[in-house]
């Protein structure tokens, strides 16, 4: 088996990395950074102990002779890391990778999509879980509007940049937004994706009770608009595309509560102080950025990462029950992406 199909141990290739760039976010959203957790005091990671992007370039190359052709930075907010775009310029270069894409509140946006699209930035998902203005500031924990979020996306998409807008949904908090989101960005020709709540992390009080399924929502939408299933367009794509019959825009589902995908994520993760994880809903990561500042040569992260990712057979969501959900402990999704 040559190093470029290195597989893991249910035969699952590695096609994708998450890099978060950052553990700070200016949100505080209630299923990610509750602020009662993360407030004003809270001590993020200081600056030394943050992958450089020299690190993060090193070993997004390795990674990419070992089968990566995607990456999406992440965070926390990716935009709070200073000069980001230059990352993106480092990465645009590397053999192998054919897309990388950033995931955003779009508050910044307008600071650095120029300097982004020009250091080769091609893709962009912005967040936004709801268009009702009291409820969005409330579930943000900022007060932040949703007409900035707006605006910024009118204004990634002006850029150029492809756009989808990602929404978290819950039952009972923002579920009634489902039809007036569905509704605004048909309109404009803009992706949105709905996605199930996930029991990511220790901190956002998750249970089944709150997730509203992909089928729930389907229904929904059906009963306003004819839509039609879309094909996937390679194996471990994650959201479940719908079309609708009467525009080009499309919808999309990610579903790791109520149809698991599991037995096809190729999804590699790289947390902001170098940690190597195989599952977003992981308990420990390998510390990359332990071998690097001890001296580590290429092959010796190589062989280290091809270790990890033989060993792996993380299968979380075909798994989760609400003990499981209550009682793991899971990496924070602020400390390692979405």
């Amino acid at each position: 088996m040559s190093e470029r199909n290195v597989r893991d141990q249910l035969n699952r290739p590695m096609r994708d990395l998450r890099i978060s760039v950052t553990d700070r976010c200016n949100f505080r959203c209630t299923y990610c950074m509750p602020k009662e957790v993360f407030g004003d005091d809270y001590a993020f990671l200081p600056r030394n102990e943050l992958l450089t992007f020299e690190e993060i370039e090193r070993l997004s190359v390795i990674f990419a002779e070992l089968g990566v052709k995607k990456i999406r930075l992440t965070g926390g907010e990716p935009l709070m890391r200073r000069n980001i775009h230059e990352l993106v310029g480092k990465l645009t270069h590397i053999k192998g990778i054919e897309d990388i894409g950033l995931t955003t509140n779009g508050v910044l946006l307008k600071q650095c999509g120029e300097k982004l699209l020009n250091a080769g930035l091609q893709r962009i998902n912005i967040s936004l879980d709801a268009l009702d203005e009291q409820l969005f500031g409330k579930m943000n924990g900022r007060g932040i509007k949703p007409s900035l979020i707006l605006e910024n996306i009118e204004y990634a998409q002006q850029l150029g940049f492809h756009m989808k807008v990602n929404m978290v949904v819950q039952k009972d908090v923002n579920d009634q937004e489902i039809i007036p989101m569905a509704t605004y960005f048909k309109n404009r020709g803009i992706v949105l994706r709905f996605i199930e709540f996930m029991d990511v992390g220790n901190d956002n009080s998750w249970s089944f009770e709150k997730v509203v399924t992909k089928k729930e929502i389907v229904e929904l939408i059906q009963s306003e608009f004819d839509i039609e299933a879309v094909d996937l367009d390679y194996f471990g794509e994650v959201a479940k595309r719908y079309c609708y019959k009467d525009t080009a825009a499309q919808v999309g589902f990610i579903t790791s509560v109520s149809e698991s995908f599991c037995s096809s994520c190729t999804r590699a993760r790289l947390s902001s102080d170098g940690k190597f994880y195989t599952c977003l809903f992981a308990s420990n990561g390998f510390d990359l950025r332990a071998l690097i500042r001890d001296g580590a040569t290429d092959e010796e992260l190589r062989a280290a990462i091809i270790n990890v990712w033989e060993r792996r057979t993380d299968r979380y969501s075909d798994e989760r029950t609400e003990q499981t959900a209550k009682n793991r402990t899971k990496i924070n999704m602020s400390y390692i992406g979405g």
